[in-house]
């Protein structure tokens, strides 16, 4: 089979930069082409396989109108969207194939699947809080990957995480509703991206963390959903798709 011919959205972005690197470093992939704003992003999908595209909503879903009517096949861990946004992406993925996740490292979605089975464990008398921290360029919060996870708890305890989600506490609060999941932020520094998620019971704490040390976890596992998607010809999915975790 031949090198998947590879675009990469944000050439000169800090994700974008490893993920030329993991392209060039790849025996069965090729970098088409990588580009940033101001460039021609037509010329630059012609002859791509597959975008990666780890930038912000407005300029991904401009990236993958152009995928669309040139039948790229496309790869997005950009963070952010709306409901709304989201919706578009869904309807682009009926005409191409896409693989859109909040985190694309093996390990973090190995995570997600942890935190299924111990939600499901742990649903009644234990308090569920979601810590993440991130350098202080992220734009926006609580990270994808925070609020995938409350996703996933709040999923398999049979909750609604828009009902039951608290962003931030200060002040009189009152007690702890038990079926709250908390969410607290942290931006600083240089930190690539941790995530904890806490079941807090009664004598007891269970902590399930994830630490990233490096960018390049988020590269290879993009270069692993784009393997995933050559035999595809439409269709949306997420690393638990292209990991065989459903």
């Amino acid at each position: 089979m031949p090198p998947i011919r590879y675009a990469i959205a944000g050439k000169n972005g800090r994700m974008g930069k490893v993920l030329i690197e993991a392209v060039e470093a790849a025996p069965d992939a090729s970098l088409a082409a990588a580009f940033d704003m101001g460039d021609d992003v037509e010329a630059a999908l012609t002859g791509a396989d597959c975008l990666i595209d780890f930038t912000r909503p407005e300029g991904t879903l401009q990236h993958l109108e152009i995928c669309r009517r040139l039948g790229v096949h496309a790869v997005i861990g950009t963070t952010g969207f709306t409901t709304e946004q989201k919706q578009q992406i869904e309807v682009i993925s009926r005409a191409i194939p896409i693989v859109f996740a909040p985190n694309m490292a093996v390990g973090v979605n190995a995570v997600f699947k942890l935190l299924d089975v111990a939600a499901r464990i742990l649903n009644e008398g234990y308090d569920i809080e979601v810590i993440e921290a991130h350098h202080r360029h992220k734009i926006d919060a609580p990270s994808g990957t925070a609020l995938r996870m409350g996703e996933v708890v709040a999923a398999a305890l049979g909750r609604s995480l828009e009902e039951c989600a608290v962003y931030g506490r200060e002040g009189h609060t009152d007690e702890r509703p038990a079926t709250q999941i908390g969410f607290a932020t942290i931006r600083g520094g240089d930190i690539v991206g941790d995530h904890t998620v806490l079941f807090a019971g009664t004598g007891e704490r269970i902590e399930i963390t994830h630490k990233s040390a490096s960018r390049m976890s988020y590269a290879l596992g993009s270069l692993r959903a784009a393997r995933f998607l050559q035999d595809k010809t439409s269709g949306l999915f997420d690393m638990q798709d292209v990991l065989g975790l459903r």
